[in-house]
Parts: C-alpha cells; structure tokens; sequence
C-alpha cells in the first residue's frame, strides 16, 4: 500500500469514527440496543467505499462536506431506529436471498389505486383476486399527496409523507403494504425525484423570499442563462407548454420547469436536497414500500451546453441513494424511470465501479417497442438486430419487461438499428404511429396520437393494449376471426415479456381485455391528456367472466394464467443471466435462447397470422434435436423435422432430460 493510500485511508477511519461518534449521540438512536447499533455501524464501514465514492464526486469541493456527510448519515441513524421490527426482519431475509426479485416466480401488475378499487383499504380487499393471479409486485400509480387540479396524473406532489386524500391516510398506506407482504406481495410506489409541485412547502417558502429554499430550485433574475440552455433542451410536452422555464412575476424570476408550469425542477447541486430526497425514500420505506419507481432521474443535473438529460452526476446521485438507503433499508430496491435509447438506459443499472451500485431494476422500454414494432411488420429483424445490440446488464440487476404501460409509446427505433435491417429510422417511426392510429391500410390497432411535434414530426401513440392488438377493431366489425387473432396478439406479447426474464408487469384491465376508455374527455382536469384514454376504470363486472373460457375475458385471462404458471416452474428464466436474441433464418420467426448453469431454452414466437416453419438444419444448429419439451404445456416434440408455429405461436424448447 502506498504512502497517499495511507494517508486516505487514516482519513476515511478519521471522518468515520466522527460520523459514528455523532450518531451515537442522536437520542433516537441511543435508544437502540447495543447489537442493533453495531449492525448499522458494520453496515457503513461495508458500504462506505460505495456511499463516499459518489458523494464526494458530487459535494467534496464544498467547505461543509463532512459536516453535511455527518448530518445526513445521522438522519439515516435515525430512520434506521425508527424502522419496524417486521421490516427489520424483511431486510435479513432480502440480504439472505439477494437475487429474490430476479426469480422466475416475480410477476407484477401495475394500477391506479381509485381505478383499481377506489382507494386503498379497497385495494386491500382485492389482495384476493391478485393472488389468484399469482401477483408478487404490486406497483400503485402516483399516489402521495399531489396538487390539486392539473397534476400530470399524480407526477407534481405537493406532500411526499401525505397520501392523496381520497386514496386514503399514510396510515392506510402502511396497512395495506403489510397485508400485501403477508401475501407474500411486494408494494411499489412512485417518488418524483425530479421535481416537486410548485405547491410544495418548499416552493411555497421560495416564493416568500427564503432563500435556502429558493437554492432547493433552478431560479434565473432573467432570460440570459435560461436561453443559453435553451438551446439544447427538448421539449418534453409541446402541446402543454412551450419551453422549460416559467416566469413568476411574484418572484421576478424565471423557475426551471422541464415538464409542465406547475412542476419546479429541483436543484440537486444543493446537498440539501439531496438529503431532503433521502429521507423521504427512507420514510417510505418504513411505512413498508419494498420497491421505489424513481421518476424522471434522467433530468436530475443539469449541464449547461448538453440537452441535461443522463448526465454523469444524475447517476452518481442514484449510486449515492441506493448505498446510504442500504444502511438503514438494505431490503428497499431503486428502479429507474429512464425511458432513453440503449446505451444511455444500460448505466442505470450500473457499469464498470457502479455495476450492481446503482438501480435495481430498470424499464426494458427498448423490448416493448420493438415487440410492437414486430406485430406491425410482420417481422422480426429489426427486434432482433436492437436487442442484440444492446450491452448486457450487470448480473444483480433485472429488467421490468412489459408490453404497455401508463404512459404514451414513443418509437425508440435508433437510426443505427434501423440502419442495419436496411430501414429508415424515421420512416419506420413514421410507419408505426400510422400502423397503431389506424392510418395505415390494413392496420388492425386503434391508437390515438399524443403529443405530435411538427419540429420533427415524432408522434407518439396512446392506446389500450387490446385496442392496440386489434380487439376493439375487430369486435367493433364483429369480425370473430379477427377477434380470435387480437386475442393470439395480447397472449403473444405477454409471453414475450414473460420470457424474456425479469420482473414482467401486467397493466390494470390487461388480463380481461379491456378496451379505450373515452370517457376521460368529461372530466376537465383530464381532457387535455389523451393518455387517460388507456387508463380505464376496472371493469370488475367484466372480470366475473374471467373464469369462462366461452367468453373473450376468459380466453385471455385464462391465456394468462397458463403462461405464468409456466413461467413460475421454469427455473431457467431467472434474471441472472443475459438472454439472447436469435437469427431463426425465417424472418417472422422472433428467436430468444437463454442458456446458463439452470438449463437451456429456446423461445421461438411466430409473429404473423399466417403458419411459420423454423427448419430442423436451424434446430440442429442451435443444439435444440432430439426430443424437448415445450414447457409452455409441457408435452414433448420431436424435433426430427422442421417445426411449424400456427398464427402468433409461441413455444419455450427445452431438452429432455
């Protein structure tokens, strides 16, 4: 060991030992018996490396450093004190079985809460219908105190420690997420990192005057830096407001606002609020949220010169949540909304020193496209060719896969990818917000556009799964055929998800069908939004067919529970290891093949309505002969000739043993 590395490490032991002396002295802490606070303190001499290394990236040149480093850990003492003993218990039993969420067995679904069962004591009564689908992850939409009026769906949040009052209390929270870890069922919930309302007791207080709190914001006296910026940012939502930045006459400043006028950025520069954030993710944690959906952390620093989006310090500021969040929740996961392209997206899972140090989960927004992308083309070139350029993932790390969820579908297709099918990305994106808005002749998906930008003529596309599938074309038509084809495309999809590993999400109203829901248009603080078109009411009458296989609700439903039944005894879908797309050699044939110590499968999906044939020579190639069984139903095939998959067919090949 060197000299310097000496010196540094006497330094770390030094500012250590002063961190340790000043939690001790915390009363709530001090309360503690002795083993519990020789637990947390082991816990920080492990993760130290892990929580130092990006906090003095982001603070170190500052005076206060190590005051502030003290002060936060100190706060982080105490939430570890005031944690539950049940959910203590829950942290040994996640840090005895790490890989719990990237099991084969993890199945999501994601709701509104009101949607879903009006509040959150309803929510509860519901625990039934969830486990009888075989749900373990539970992601509730925005629910903590928002504005009133216009809140972009939940996302501007005027009190992160209240709940929406018509949901129910912060007390109803941590009942219901108790009762769902009794069911052995995971609670996520959204965190706005981003921004906060402009209602918020923080802006609230910036806009009297403090300025400590005005420093938790983004605030120019005039236009000359916001136009400086400018010049490299995007417009987020252009039909709601031109710009990202507001001005406020009562403040004769102009307030950074990336996605609507009522949302203030925050200003993470300020280690305040980076604590501030901390101590709210650990509040939650204690109510019992096993997961947090970390909202917009692709804008969380801003650089000037750049368009301030996955810029280095927003990922060293979720390296730095998830090592100081371990010490008093090591049981609580990150996932990160970053909804970019392919190697922007990879980081925040982690890469080179972070790998497993940053974000737990991540959306797979990459898969999602190009599986649409496959039922519109009639082929599978371009979804192999993007997945197979995309870099793997860090082995402790896992995808959340789905086909739909709350928000639009922007056609991420890189020109890169497209390029190397021997497409144009910009006609091909062109060619799918046509496709799934009905455009296109022969289009079977009822969309809608949502936020058309004449700038670049990006249009992206809102919808319902089964009206992007084309169940409502078809039953509007009554065109039974057709409906038996929408019905192939849902089932299709979610398999896909399924197989793909991670932890797949199912959307509220998903697994029965349901349809566009228009009504949105009457109530006025949702009509300018024409996302809440895919975000209906449960149609709990409808769920009753459920169980009736005569009716469309229970072809899919019962579709559904096949395919996660196989999916749950299916041990080689486990999230560890990388899955790979494949060249089937027949073009509208989709091939995934996962090989590792579990086993190895071959997944193979036809995604036309017309039978496809993989040849046996290709089978052979791959070391897939002989007789496998097709774990979807788990009865045998001969592989002894070429295989034929009928319309929108999906087997998983495994090798008998």
């Amino acid at each position: 060991m060197g000299v310097n590395q000496s010196i540094t490490n006497m330094i770390a032991t030094s500012i250590q030992n002063q961190i340790k002396q000043q939690v001790t002295q915390d009363p709530t802490f001090a309360k503690l018996y002795k083993y519990r606070q020789n637990q947390f303190f082991q816990r920080l001499e492990v993760y130290w490396e892990d929580l130092i290394r990006p906090l003095h990236h982001l603070y170190g040149h500052l005076d206060t450093f190590e005051p502030w480093l003290a002060d936060t850990i100190t706060r982080i003492g105490r939430a570890y004190a005031q944690r539950p003993h049940e959910l203590q218990l829950l942290d040994e039993k996640r840090l005895l079985q790490p890989d719990w969420y990237q099991k084969s067995n993890m199945l999501g679904y994601v709701a509104y809460t009101d949607r879903f069962a009006g509040n959150l004591n309803g929510v509860a009564d519901k625990i039934e219908y969830l486990n009888e689908l075989g749900v373990t992850y539970l992601h509730l939409m925005p629910l903590l105190k928002p504005r009133p009026g216009a809140n972009d769906g939940g996302y501007a949040v005027m009190n992160y420690r209240e709940v929406n009052p018509k949901l129910g209390s912060m007390k109803d929270l941590a009942n219901l997420a108790t009762q769902l870890r009794r069911n052995d069922i995971s609670l996520c919930i959204d965190l706005v990192c981003n921004h906060t309302a402009k209602e918020h007791k923080w802006a609230l207080q910036a806009r009297a005057g403090d300025q400590s709190y005005q420093d938790y914001y983004l605030m120019f006296p005039d236009r000359v830096m916001p136009d400086a910026y400018e010049e490299t940012l995007r417009e987020i939502f252009p039909d709601f407001k031109a710009g990202n930045f507001t001005y406020y006459e009562d403040l004769d400043k102009w307030v950074w606002t990336t996605f609507n006028e009522y949302q203030w950025d925050l200003n993470y520069q300020n280690p305040a609020v980076f604590t501030e954030m901390l101590e709210i993710m650990l509040y939650l944690a204690n109510q019992g949220v096993e997961i947090l959906r970390l909202d917009a952390v692709a804008f969380m620093w801003k650089r000037l010169g750049t368009d301030c989006e996955n810029q280095p310090e927003a990922h060293l500021l979720l390296q730095a949540f998830r090592a100081l969040s371990r010490l008093a929740a090591p049981g609580l996961l990150l996932k990160a909304e970053a909804i970019v392209s392919p190697p922007q997206l990879i980081p925040y899972l982690g890469r080179g020193v972070a790998a497993n140090k940053e974000c737990h989960l991540a959306y797979h927004n990459v898969l999602m496209v190009v599986l649409w992308s496959c039922l519109a083309e009639r082929k599978a070139v371009l979804a192999t060719k993007a997945l197979q350029n995309m870099p793997l993932i860090p082995s402790g790390a896992s995808w959340v896969t789905y086909v739909r969820c709350h928000d639009d579908i922007g056609w991420a297709i890189t020109e890169e990818d497209a390029a190397q099918v021997g497409i144009d990305g910009y006609a091909h994106r062109t060619f799918l917000s046509d496709f799934y808005t009905g455009r296109f002749p022969s289009s079977f998906a009822a969309g809608t556009t949502f936020q058309f930008n004449p700038k670049n003529n990006d249009r992206r596309v809102n919808g319902s799964l089964a009206s992007l599938a084309g169940l409502e074309t078809a039953v509007t038509h009554t065109n039974w055929s057709e409906v038996e084809l929408a019905i192939r495309r849902i089932l299709l999809l979610h398999n896909l998800i399924f197989a793909y590993g991670g932890i797949p999400l199912i959307y509220m109203g998903d697994e029965i069908g349901q349809l566009n829901d228009h009504s949105y248009l009457e109530d006025p603080d949702l009509a300018n939004d024409s996302r809440w078109i895919h975000r209906p009411f449960m149609d709990w009458e409808k769920t009753a067919e459920r169980h009736d296989p005569q009716t469309i609700t229970g072809r899919i439903y019962q579709g559904l529970c096949q395919l996660i039944e196989a999916r749950k005894r299916t041990v080689v879908l486990h999230a560890e290891t990388a899955v790979y797309p494949i060249w089937t050699h027949n073009d509208h044939v989709f091939g995934l093949l996962r090989d590792n110590p579990r086993g190895r499968l071959l997944i193979l999906a036809n995604v036309t309505e017309e039978p496809q044939t993989v040849s046996h020579d290709r089978l052979q190639q791959l070391n897939f002969s002989g007789l496998l069984y097709n774990r979807l139903t788990e009865k045998p095939i001969n592989m002894w000739q070429d295989l034929t998959l009928e319309p929108y067919q999906v087997v998983w090949l495994q090798q008998a043993t």
